[in-house]
Order: C-alpha cells, then structure tokens, then sequence
C-alpha cells in the first residue's frame, strides 16, 4: 500500500482507520438534511414545498423545459416530476404545452404567478437560508466548493 492511499485510509468505510466525522458523504448528508429542513420551514408559509420550488427555481433560471429536462436538473423521477408539474399547473404556477418540434414532448413555462412566487422565495430564503449557510465564505471557498462538489457528482455519474 502506498503512503497516499494510506492517508486516504480514514476516509473509506471499509478500513479499520476509517472516521465516520472525516468522511465526505457525512457532511454531505449533513449538510443537505439541514438544508432541506431550514428551506421547508421558510417555504411552508409561502405555500411552496421543495420539490415545486426546485421546479419552479429550474424554469426561472433556465427558461422553459420539458419534463424529462426538470426531472434531470430537480434529481427527479419522471414520473414524479410529471405529477408535481400537473399540480403546479392547477396552481397556476406553469402552462404545459406541447412542443413545436415534438408534439409528444410537453413543455412547461412558468407564468406570470410563477415568477412571482420565484421571487418571492428567492427573497425570503436569501435572507433566511442563504446568507446564513455562507456567513463567512470568501467567493474563492464558494467557487472550491462547487467545483469539489460537481467533481463527485460526475464521478458518481460515470458508469
């Protein structure tokens, strides 16, 4: 065995070194668990819930998608997604419509009332969620971070 894969020791599962509180995934599950708690308890009053908020955040941000394009970005199930877009259109927050080039291809929009939930969420969350998760982060550490963070997810998603 090598000297750097025995400093990387503690961070494998299946070594008798391995520390549970240096492992990535730890903090990773850590970090989304409380997350998802803090941005359901700002988004519960809104009428908004995490699923129709990354929908919602995915068609302010990228413009209009088709279901299968949310369901990649939202780390969804299609079939999910296709509820939760359906919901959100009787809400009044989307239009589905078919796609010109693909009449079986559904496109969803946010409308006016979408946008402004958006906007809304992107408000009080800023101040209740974001600025409080990166108190203290100068931009270099955000952007390291996103980087290490994309590099386990393409690493993850190589078969």
């Amino acid at each position: 065995m090598t000297t750097h894969s025995k400093k990387l020791e503690k961070y494998n599962p299946a070594s008798e070194s391995f520390d549970i509180k240096e492992f990535p995934f730890y903090w990773v599950a850590r970090v989304n668990a409380l997350y998802s708690r803090e941005m359901e308890k700002t988004l519960k009053p809104m009428g908004m819930d995490i699923a129709r908020w990354r929908v919602a955040a995915i068609l302010q941000f990228n413009g209009p998608s088709s279901i299968s394009e949310l369901a990649l970005h939202a780390i969804g199930k299609l079939p999910t997604i296709t509820k939760i877009v359906y919901r959100m259109r009787d809400a009044g927050l989307v239009e589905v419509n078919a796609s010109e080039s693909d009449g079986r291809v559904a496109i969803v929009t946010l409308t006016e009332e979408g946008h402004k939930q958006v906007d809304m969420v992107l408000d009080m969350t800023t101040k209740k969620v974001f600025s409080r998760a990166f108190k203290g982060f100068s931009e270099p550490q955000i952007k390291k971070t996103n980087e290490l963070l994309k590099r386990l997810f393409v690493n993850l998603s190589a078969d």
